[in-house]
């Protein structure tokens, strides 16, 4: 079973990417691993010893981790709007 729907893939690339066509921006390929994060984070609270489910959360933080680091050093002021819109810094 997917974790997002189509329909809900659309909405973000809509809303981060310009369209919902482009799929390969940075700024929404940070927001689907954001909605995969939390879902992820979600059901880790309920299994604790999900021992593999936690393997691949830590997996998608440093990918997103990774992405925030590019989009920081080229978008800077883009950076600040995606953070702020996603609510990932204090």
């Amino acid at each position: 079973m997917s974790v997002l729907t189509t329909e809900r893939k659309k909405e973000i690339f809509a809303k981060f990417g310009g369209n919902e066509k482009n799929t390969g921006s940075i700024e929404a390929q940070i927001a689907m691993l954001t909605e995969r994060i939390l879902h992820i984070s979600s059901h880790m609270q309920k299994n604790k010893k999900d021992y593999n489910s936690n393997r691949g959360l830590i997996q998608l933080v440093g990918q997103r981790k990774s992405l925030l680091s590019y989009l920081q050093k080229t978008n800077l002021e883009g950076y600040r709007a995606l953070i702020a819109t996603l609510g990932l810094r204090k």
